[in-house]
C-alpha cells in the first residue's frame, strides 16, 4: 500500500466504484474514448493528463461505453483485490467486443506496469498496455492497434513529470483540484509495489506547478491538493540559477499566489516531514491544517520488516511536533496494515496502542495483501491466517471509529470556515464542504453558492461527518 491518501471521507462512500470520465465532445466525427479510473488520487490526476493528451490529438471522451471506439481502464495494483476488480471488469466487456470486434480495450497505470505483456497473454480481450510514464505515447499505441497489432509501452522514465501538459479536469466539482508535483518513489517499503510500477522519484519544475495553480484559481477553483507519493521529498533545482527548492519553499510559494486559494497536500512520510514544513503551514492561513501521516504499524520490529526507516518513537515525536506547532485541532490521518508477515498478537496490540496514543481523525486501514515482486514477497512469509487478519483489521477499524467520533465531538460548538463543494449526497436541500482540518460538514442551504467560503456553527456530528448551521 503506497503512502498516498486516497479520497476524502465524503468521497470514500464510493471508493469501491470506478470514476467514469464524463463526455467532452469535440466533434461528432471524433473517435471517442471511454475512460474509467480506479485507486488513488494520483490515478485520477493521471487520467486528466491522459484525457488532455488524447483530446490534443483529436479524440473526444464519452461517458457512454456503447458509443466508444476505445475503452481505457486506469488501474491500481496496490492490493490483490484491486487487480481482481479489473479482471472482473474486463469480463463484462466481452459482449461489447463480440458485438464490435474493432473496439480497442486498453489497460493503463500500475497494473499495466506490473504485469506488462503478461496482461496480453492472460486477458485476450486487451489490445493495449501502457504504464504510468507512457501516456504521451498513447496516440501512437492506438494507431498501432488500429493497424491490427497489440501495443505495449511500459518504459519507466527518470525524467517524465507531464509538467507541460495542462490536465483536462474530468473528476472535479469545479471547486477543488489535484495538482501533481512529483512522480515515483524512492522509499523501498517491503510491502509496496509503487517503486516498481511508478519508478524512481522525480520532481516537477516549480514554474509549471505555480502556473497550473494560478490557472485553476482564475478558472474558479478555490482549493488545490499538491500530490506526490512523498511530497516532503520534493526537490527541484532551477537549471539556470541552480537554486534548489524544497517542499516547504514550494508550499509557501503556492500559498503566496493568493490568500483565497486553499492549499492541501498528500502524502507525507514520517521520516521526511520537517519542522520547516510545519512552520510554513502555521505561517499561512490558507494552508490547511491537515496532515496524512501513514504509520503502517505501531511496533518497531514490524516497522523494520516493512523497511519504513523510522521507529514508533520517531513517529510519535513527529506527531508531537505537529500538535505543538499547528495545535491540537490539526487533522491527522493515517494508514495502518493489519496482519503483516509474522506479526504477533502483542505486536498487533502495539498498533492499537498507537491509535490510542494519537487518536487520529481518520484512517485508511487494510489487512496485508502480498504483492508479487516486492521484497516482502521474496523474503518474508505471509503467514498470518486470513481470519486472524480480518479480526485484527476489524479491531483497528472499530477503535478508529471511536476516535473519529471523539475528534468530531471536540468540534461541536465551534465555528468552522467551510468551502462549499456542492450538494450533500443525501439531500439536495443541504450543502457540504470541508473544514480547514479536512472534516466533511453538512448544513442546510441558504443563499450561499458552490465555491464560496462560509462560516458554519457545528451543532452535532456522526463518526464521519459534522453537521451544522450557517452563520449569517
Amino acid at each position: 500500500m503506497q503512502d498516498l491518501k486516497v479520497l476524502s471521507p465524503e468521497e470514500l462512500k464510493g471508493l469501491d466504484e470506478p470514476r467514469i470520465s464524463p463526455s467532452q465532445n469535440q466533434s461528432e466525427y471524433s473517435k471517442k474514448i471511454y475512460l474509467e479510473s480506479y485507486g488513488c488520487q494520483m490515478n485520477f490526476a493521471d487520467s486528466e493528463v491522459v484525457t488532455s493528451i488524447l483530446m490534443e490529438q483529436g479524440y473526444a471522451t464519452t461517458s457512454n461505453i456503447h458509443e466508444a471506439d476505445t475503452i481505457l481502464l486506469n488501474t491500481c495494483a496496490i492490493r490483490e483485490n484491486a487487480e481482481q476488480k479489473i479482471r472482473h471488469r474486463l469480463q463484462s466487456f466481452k459482449p461489447i467486443k463480440a458485438k464490435n470486434p474493432h473496439i480497442t480495450i486498453g489497460i493503463l497505470g500500475c497494473m499495466a506496469e506490473r504485469l506488462k505483456t503478461q496482461l496480453l497473454e492472460e486477458e485476450k480481450i486487451v489490445d493495449l498496455v501502457a504504464g504510468p510514464d507512457a501516456y504521451r505515447d498513447l496516440p501512437r499505441l492506438l494507431e498501432e492497434v488500429e493497424d491490427g497489432n497489440k501495443a505495449v509501452n511500459v518504459f519507466l522514465s527518470r525524467e517524465e513529470t507531464y509538467g507541460n501538459i495542462e490536465p483536462v479536469r474530468m473528476h472535479t466539482n469545479g471547486v477543488t483540484a489535484l495538482v501533481s508535483i512529483m512522480r515515483g518513489c524512492n522509499n523501498m517499503c517491503s510491502f509496496c509495489v509503487v517503486p516498481y510500477t511508478r519508478g524512481r522519484e522525480r520532481s516537477r519544475d516549480l514554474d509549471s506547478i505555480l502556473k497550473e495553480c494560478t490557472q485553476l484559481f482564475e478558472s474558479g477553483y478555490r482549493e488545490v491538493t499538491l500530490l506526490g507519493q512523498n511530497v516532503d521529498s520534493y526537490h527541484w533545482q532551477n537549471p539556470e540559477t541552480k537554486q534548489s527548492i524544497n517542499f516547504a519553499q514550494l508550499l509557501e510559494k503556492v500559498a503566496q499566489l493568493t490568500p483565497e486559494l486553499r492549499v492541501r497536500f498528500s502524502t507525507s512520510h514520517p521520516k521526511d516531514i520537517t519542522n520547516e514544513v510545519l512552520h510554513t503551514m502555521a505561517k499561512y492561513e490558507n494552508i490547511c491544517k491537515n496532515i496524512h501521516l501513514p504509520a503502517q504499524s505501531g511496533n518497531n520490529r514490524i516497522l523494520d520488516l516493512m523497511n519504513r526507516t523510522y521507529t514508533r518513537e520517531w513517529y510519535l515525536e513527529r506527531i508531537q511536533s505537529i500538535r505543538n506547532i499547528l495545535g491540537e485541532s490539526c487533522g491527522i490521518s493515517h494508514d495502518l496494515i493489519a496482519g503483516f508477515c509474522s506479526e504477533t498478537e502483542e505486536e498487533h496490540q502495539d498498533s492499537l496502542s498507537l491509535l490510542e496514543e494519537v487518536k487520529y481523525d481518520f484512517g485508511y486501514m487494510f489487512s496485508y495483501s502480498e504483492r508479487p515482486g516486492t521484497p516482502a514477497e521474496k523474503k518474508l512469509s505471509d503467514d498470518i491466517p486470513e481470519d486472524v487478519k480480518k479480526r485484527r483489521l476489524q479491531e483497528i477499524i472499530d477503535l478508529q471509529r471511536i476516535h473519529s467520533s471523539y475528534r468530531n465531538q471536540l468540534m461541536i460548538g465551534s465555528v468552522q470556515r467551510v468551502l462549499v463543494e456542492g450538494d450533500s449526497k443525501k439531500s439536495s436541500a443541504h450543502h457540504f464542504g470541508r473544514t480547514d482540518n479536512n472534516k466533511v460538514v453538512v448544513f442546510p442551504k441558504k443563499e450561499e453558492m458552490k465555491g464560496e467560503f462560509v462560516d458554519v456553527f457545528i451543532t452535532h456530528c456522526t463518526s464521519g461527518t459534522l453537521l451544522g448551521e450557517l452563520i449569517n
